[in-house]
């Protein structure tokens, strides 16, 4: 799909299409429910609605069969267009394809035909039954069969709501990446001002026929919030018109989005531009600090005379180089690294233009990190981006949480403090840009003209899960257990962990995401790596979780412990 111009996209005055907009979520066991009113605050809801409202459940459908295909791993062919289905004017030109994605962004209901991708109605069952904790009877009836998965058909708002909390994080965590493409280009295109990426939502529009009224066409969308929370909104007007007049109330009104999990792994190389002295601890312990992870507060002594304190909480590891030299390394999420971009380069004091700048240096990131075993690789250098080597301040990461994943694309990204220059942002520009009134987008269509918003695959590779690598470790754990529970910091990662497929390069674990990417196991080295790459999940918080050699030693352990049980 052509990605849009990254111009300062402004909403138009639009016509009142809709005097209200429904919206409810699930939190807590229960479902909230709020209405926005024209020219006011949130009123008192007229007519008035709970969770057992019933709701038309239109294209959300689509949804659902994306989840169960994708947690399922039922193959997802790209849908090719004919041009004789009228529903292809969601899909695709004639002659062209669609993927998966795409497909749900742009709600194209021929690619999610059950019987197209061969859903057997039995195991549809089964799955959602094994979900929801009980047969899809009842409220859930609408669940209990693919085939009958109608636009046109009712179902309580509560129901629809439970279901989304039900959803796997892997699996939804695969749908909300691309969904963050409805506020981009999608349907809610230009709102990404308002919502940031804390809305992933599937659109839908339909018709609502009131006794005694004419039909009114209705729309809205349901999805979750950044950090999982199942929500649910509607009015009167298409999907589109319901984003283009209530957007800034919407965002305004949403319930606060708790932390998410923080995807992807950054390695920062720290310093490389002042050599090190020596580290030395604070406080109770006395003396150069000794090499493995740093916990408390330090003072690094530069060999230019220089000193700087810094504190970590097992984030950063002390090194030695050859020769002798100490060095510092960190390993962050994503987010965690932007936010202490941010803390490091300027201030989350000004929002939109710290906005700005959390999106330029994760876009900086992408375009310069080097990647190693699964992790992006950079240099923290006043020539490169300079990065805080004390956690971040809670401000800097509610930025980074807020424009998770959204990147500056098709244009090179560069930034300065007060040098702004062609193709690069300056701070202090920003700075007084945003205090003129200017959205961050607006901030970064001036910097980076010809660019587009997108997105960054913070949450990592996609998983396409390895069965056979997964029901080995199963097995293999509760042999283990007798050893692992003797191994002081151990803790058994819940859920279990996700084997995923390698794509290329050397096999990791993904911590922030509980997952193991690897190849089919074939030969005993295989299952030493599976072994190896679960102890880094399982021994997080132990001294020497880090310690590859440790690490690999205690692996080979396990398995032959698999090879005296058979």
């Amino acid at each position: 799909m052509a990605l849009p111009a990254l111009t300062a996209t402004l909403l138009l005055a639009v016509p009142a299409w809709s005097a209200s907009l429904d919206m409810a979520w699930w939190r807590d066991g229960k479902t909230e429910v709020r209405q926005l009113r024209q020219g006011g605050a949130a009123q008192p809801l007229s007519p008035p609605f709970d969770g057992a409202r019933q709701i038309p459940l239109a294209s959300l459908w689509k949804l659902f069969v994306y989840i169960y295909a994708t947690d399922n791993k039922v193959a997802m062919p790209d849908y090719r267009c004919g041009g004789r289905d009228p529903e292809e004017v969601y899909c695709c030109d004639a002659g062209q394809s669609i993927g998966h994605d795409a497909a749900l962004a742009q709600s194209c209901g021929p690619f999610f035909s059950p019987r197209r991708l061969m859903i057997a109605p039995a195991a549809w069952r089964n799955y959602w039954t094994g979900r929801l904790g009980s047969a899809p009877a009842g409220d859930f009836a609408w669940l209990s069969d693919p085939a009958q998965l109608a636009p046109g058909r009712l179902v309580r708002l509560d129901s629809l709501l439970r279901a989304l909390d039900s959803i796997p994080v892997a699996s939804r965590v695969d749908a909300e990446a691309a969904l963050l493409r409805v506020v981009l280009d999608g349907r809610g295109a230009g709102t990404a001002r308002w919502f940031g990426s804390q809305l992933r939502v599937k659109t839908y529009s339909w018709h609502e026929q009131k006794k005694g009224q004419a039909e009114e066409r209705i729309g809205g969308a349901a999805g979750w919030l950044a950090d999982g929370t199942p929500i649910w909104f509607g009015g009167a007007g298409g999907s589109s018109n319901v984003f283009a007049q209530w957007a800034p109330r919407l965002a305004a009104s949403l319930p606060k989005v708790g932390a998410a999990d923080d995807g992807g792994c950054v390695v920062v190389d720290y310093f490389k531009r002042y050599p090190i002295r020596a580290v030395r601890a604070v406080r109770g312990e006395r003396g150069v600090a000794a090499a493995g992870p740093l916990n408390g507060r330090y003072h690094v002594q530069f060999e230019n005379g220089q000193n700087l304190a810094l504190r970590s909480t097992g984030e950063l590891m002390l090194l030695q180089e050859k020769g002798g030299r100490p060095q510092l390394r960190g390993r962050f999420g994503v987010n965690e690294y932007v936010a202490r971009v941010l803390d490091r380069e300027a201030n989350a004091g000004e929002p939109e233009a710290a906005k700005a700048l959390a999106i330029a240096a994760r876009t900086y990131l992408q375009q310069n990190a080097v990647t190693v075993a699964g992790c992006q690789q950079i240099a923290d250098s006043s020539a490169t981006q300079r990065v805080s080597p004390s956690p971040a301040t809670p401000a800097a990461l509610a930025i980074a949480r807020w424009t998770d994943q959204l990147i500056v694309d098709g244009v090179t990204v560069r930034y300065h403090s007060n040098q702004p220059s062609e193709g690069t942002m300056a701070w202090s520009e920003a700075v007084r840009q945003a205090r003129q009134g200017k959205h961050y987008d607006e901030l970064l269509a001036a910097a980076y003209p010809g660019g587009a918003l997108s997105t960054f695959g913070n949450t990592g590779a996609r998983c396409r899960r390895l069965a056979q690598n997964e029901d080995w470790l199963a097995r293999s754990v509760l042999r283990w257990q007798r050893v692992l529970l003797r191994e002081a910091g151990y803790e058994a990662p819940s859920p279990a962990p996700l084997v995923c497929a390698l794509q290329s390069g050397a096999p990791y674990s993904e911590q922030s995401r509980n997952r193991i990417f690897m190849r089919p196991l074939a030969t005993r080295e295989d299952r030493i790596t599976l072994a190896h790459e679960y102890l880094h999940l399982g021994l997080r918080n132990h001294p020497r979780g880090q310690d590859e050699e440790y690490v690999e030693r205690l692996a080979r352990r396990l398995v032959d412990l698999n090879l005296e049980a058979l």
